[in-house]
């Protein structure tokens, strides 16, 4: 028999890759659960309310929980994208929308439990008088959102993967920051829209376009905002890799994704 060489457990880029997949997949699905909550962005932060008017809507700057985490994903699936290329990000994301399913089915299986007679009312001193429909309101999203959300996700994964590497065509190794935000700003330009169209104009809601254009730039607005500042994160992470790969093995990861 011949001898095994190395581990892949001993491999670096591999337990690289483990850890930014098991990262990434972990805020997908985390981002997908708590995005059921809205938050008041100004009320949170202990400001008056900006009373933005955006195609005729008026109100305070809400967004979903699930926003929090999407600027991390972001992060990456660039870091990704830079050292593991296409393949890796195809993956993962593949990766993550089958975990999100299988998370949303065992949510829908653990509604569907009959709940214990004195479990219900086990919250009732802390203001939630049937902890079964609280349970079923909080994990039980509607499935025109969880379509949406699916279907903005993965397509706009593959076309962060695919203008990432358009411009890196371009622009060689210099620009990272270039490549990352430009990606970034095509893909969710796509998920921004693609999501609450789905979950909210053609779901039962129907939202009226004027409703539909006003949340959805601003989501994007919010996204690109935290995309932009995290930069310097990105480079952080970037100089970290290479410090715990090598010059030599990260040069040749960044060439193999490339290509």
């Amino acid at each position: 028999m011949e001898a095994v060489t190395a581990r892949p457990l001993q491999d670096r880029a591999v337990l690289l890759f483990i850890v930014l997949a098991a990262f990434f997949c972990a805020n997908a699905v985390l981002a997908e659960f708590i995005g059921v909550k809205i938050f008041a962005l100004e009320d949170t932060l202990g400001l008056a309310p900006l009373e933005w008017n955006l195609f005729g809507q008026t109100g305070s700057l809400s967004f979903t929980a699930g926003t929090l985490l999407w600027p991390i994903v972001f992060i990456m699936t660039d870091t990704i994208n830079e050292f593991f290329g296409r393949r890796g990000v195809r993956f993962i994301s593949w990766l993550a929308a089958g975990l999100i399913c299988y998370g949303f089915l065992f949510a829908f299986v653990a509604i569907s439990l009959a709940p214990a007679g004195w479990w219900r009312e086990a919250a009732a001193a802390q203001g939630v008088p049937d902890y079964q429909a609280a349970f079923a309101a909080v994990f039980g999203q509607g499935l025109w959102t969880i379509a949406g959300s699916l279907v903005a996700f993965v397509v706009g994964q593959l076309i962060d993967v695919s203008v990432f590497h358009r411009i890196r065509r371009a622009t060689g190794e210099r620009h990272v920051w270039l490549r990352a935000t430009g990606s970034t700003a095509v893909s969710q330009l796509i998920d921004s829209f693609v999501v609450i169209w789905i979950a909210f104009v053609l779901g039962p809601q129907k939202w009226p376009t004027s409703l539909f254009l006003a949340v959805s730039t601003l989501n994007y607005a919010y996204k690109m905002l935290f995309a932009i500042a995290l930069i310097p994160l990105l480079y952080l992470m970037r100089r970290a890799i290479i410090g715990y790969l090598g010059a030599e093995r990260a040069r040749a990861l960044r060439e193999q994704a490339a290509a």
